[in-house]
């Protein structure tokens, strides 16, 4: 992802892209049809559950998860091993979890831009210019090809991201 500004041990450790609000649900990343297949259950047995939209994708289904109703209790995906981190293979990772923090977002005059989120804990003590540096040489046509074929992660631009370009 951001290799060259973000350590992988860093992003490993903090985890926060790994766990989900209640109020934040919309964040959960987009899966394909194919993913939702091959994932249905854990590594205990136990039934992962999907909510599919009428295109086909879908996003992993917490909302049982929830012990209150506090709007900002967390619950940790399905994928997250306390110990060991995400346990998907690589080539099985979720497109929007590889290039989190970074978003593909249509603005309002319906250019597609990377956008960065204001809440990675450990990407916002990296300077701006030097994420708007890196994402130009690669994440923008790495992203708009990926968007191609899978058009369910481009998010409408929500107010506080930060366009990268």
């Amino acid at each position: 992802m951001l290799s060259k500004v973000l350590k992988k041990e860093v992003c490993a450790e903090c985890r926060f892209c790994c766990s989900f609000r209640r109020q934040s649900l919309w964040e959960l990343p987009k899966l394909s049809a194919q993913f939702m297949e091959k994932y249905r259950t854990k590594s205990d047995g136990s039934e992962i559950r999907y909510i599919v939209s009428d295109k086909g994708d879908g996003v992993t289904d917490l909302r049982d998860l929830y012990q209150t109703d506090d709007p900002s209790e967390e619950v940790p995906c399905p994928f997250l091993d306390a110990q060991k981190g995400c346990i998907l293979p690589a080539e099985d990772k979720p497109f929007e979890c590889s290039a989190w923090p970074l978003r593909l977002m249509r603005m309002e005059d319906d250019s597609l831009k990377v956008c960065l989120t204001p809440t990675c804990p450990s990407v916002n003590q990296v300077s701006v210019d030097i994420l708007k540096d890196e994402t130009k040489a690669s994440w923008h046509e790495l992203m708009e090809n990926y968007a191609k074929d899978h058009p369910y992660i481009i998010m409408d631009y929500k107010e506080g991201y930060i366009p990268l370009e």
